[in-house]
């Protein structure tokens, strides 16, 4: 209990410096900022590998799957690649959303931290779920391996259809309980016009976004769960890829539309961890061959893309 208190912590304090002393004033983060911040994000979550190994070298946590260091890390990796990847198709999305409700630059960041500090939450929630139902009932891992083969074949097949988030159902839920402006007050998420508190555009995508995270946690939970049960890897590794994303948001935002590959290394990526889902009661894939098989599925995706790219 210990660990998960110091990690709990130590992920607040990160909040909060983040919010209160980085970023204290509503700023354009530019592609160089963004860049320096994911630098450091992703070198944070594969050094915390380290952490993983000296927790399970001891009997400092739980080791309820009586993993070795180098297996927990291993999967540790694995499980934090698998959702690193996933986020991808989240952040096309918010930069849709803040195009929809014309969300200027400077305010994205403090949406991002409020949404995603609900996102922590929510995940805690499904992962906790999720674990509870495989220890419990061991069939759920076939209804899991079963959901992420169909969700990789809608993907594949899938016409690429606009998302218009004023069109969805969270936001015509909410104009039916709140009342909507599209005045802007700062940062403000509320303002109040004759006597009424309204929702500004930036509390509107911040539900919006919450939302559509809950929709991707219902593929990416399923997904490192296929890598391992264990509940402080699943929630590491959940943790470390969120945080991450926002900075990976700003430096990735305007360069989507070159990684056209990357929808198929997701398929790959979704299709291999259903089956070995649907095969574990039968089969154990080594570690290293997840780990190397994501790792390959994302390498291809990513050159693949940016040579088409450089020959157009």
């Amino acid at each position: 209990m210990l660990v998960w208190t110091v990690f709990i912590l130590c992920v607040l304090l990160f909040l909060a410096l983040d919010l209160g002393v980085f970023n204290r004033h509503a700023h354009v983060i530019s592609v160089k900022e963004a860049a320096v911040w994911t630098a450091v994000w992703v070198g944070l979550s594969i050094l915390f590998s380290g952490v993983i190994y000296w927790l399970y070298s001891g009997e400092l946590i739980a080791n309820v799957d009586q993993l070795t260091p180098v297996e927990a890390s291993i999967k540790y990796i694995t499980g934090y690649l698998i959702e690193l990847s996933l986020s991808i198709d989240n952040i096309f999305v918010i930069a849709v959303i803040f195009s929809a409700f014309s969300i200027p630059q400077q305010y994205q960041h403090r949406v991002l931290f409020w949404g995603i500090l609900g996102a922590i939450i929510f995940r805690a929630l499904m992962i906790l779920f999720g674990v509870v139902l495989i220890k419990k009932f061991s069939f759920t891992t076939y209804i899991f391996g079963a959901f992420l083969l169909f969700t990789a074949f809608k993907m594949l097949f899938a016409k690429d259809e606009p998302f218009d988030p004023k069109h969805s159902f969270v936001y015509r839920q909410l104009r039916k309980v709140l009342p909507i402006t599209n005045q802007m007050q700062g940062e403000k998420f509320f303002v109040k016009l004759r006597h009424v508190k309204a929702a500004t555009p930036l509390f509107i995508a911040l539900v919006v976004i919450e939302f559509t995270d809950i929709l991707f946690a219902l593929d990416s939970v399923p997904a490192i769960l296929a890598i391992t049960s264990d509940p402080f890897l699943v929630f590491s590794s959940n943790i470390f890829a969120i945080l991450g994303l926002r900075s990976m948001y700003f430096f990735l935002a305007n360069m989507l539309n070159r990684f056209h590959y990357l929808k198929y290394s997701l398929v790959a990526i979704l299709s291999f961890v259903g089956v070995k889902l649907l095969l574990v009661h039968h089969y154990k894939f080594p570690e290293w061959l997840s780990l190397g098989f994501i790792a390959l599925a994302l390498a291809v995706g990513i050159l693949a893309s940016l040579q088409t790219k450089s020959n157009t």
